[in-house]
């Protein structure tokens, strides 16, 4: 799988942020509010410094009986998370999600700064496309005018 991450999987967008110093409660609010699964941590010079998913409300909060608005984000964050480069390909962003079960990635431009998460669902369509290209291929070469005896 050949594709990169831009502009073949996702393009850069405004992303929903949040700070160390939040509550549990108001990540959550924004993650609902955005329909997001996860967002990102950034510092007072907004660079990258922490990843919170929906994971880690449910294992670190719900789980432990906590009260989200008392609970900081900076405790139940996943701190210095791995990053996607914008031109990483596909397939090798899979295999880390694979390898590390993420499912969310940051992906940073040149200057280190977050310009866009890739999810599981990302790649699992970029995959979807790419093998259906290659049946099509396939099937044209075997069936179709490639085909000679």
């Amino acid at each position: 799988m050949q594709s990169r991450i831009f502009p073949d999987i996702v393009e850069p967008h405004n992303l929903t942020s949040t700070r160390v110093d939040a509550t549990a409660h108001e990540a959550a609010a924004a993650m609902a509010t955005a329909n997001v699964a996860a967002i990102i941590v950034l510092d007072d010079d907004g660079k990258l410094i922490g990843i919170l998913t929906e994971r880690d409300l449910t294992r670190r909060v719900v789980a432990e009986n906590a009260s989200p608005a008392d609970v900081k984000v900076g405790d139940i964050m996943t701190p210095d998370p791995d990053t996607l480069s914008a031109t990483d390909r596909a397939g090798d962003a899979l295999e880390l999600m694979m390898t590390r079960r993420y499912r969310h990635l940051p992906v940073t431009d040149a200057d280190g700064r977050c310009v866009a998460m890739v999810s599981i669902r990302d790649l699992h369509e970029a995959v979807k496309q790419n093998l259906e290209e290659s049946i099509r291929e396939a099937e044209a070469f075997a069936f179709g005018d490639r085909y000679s005896a």
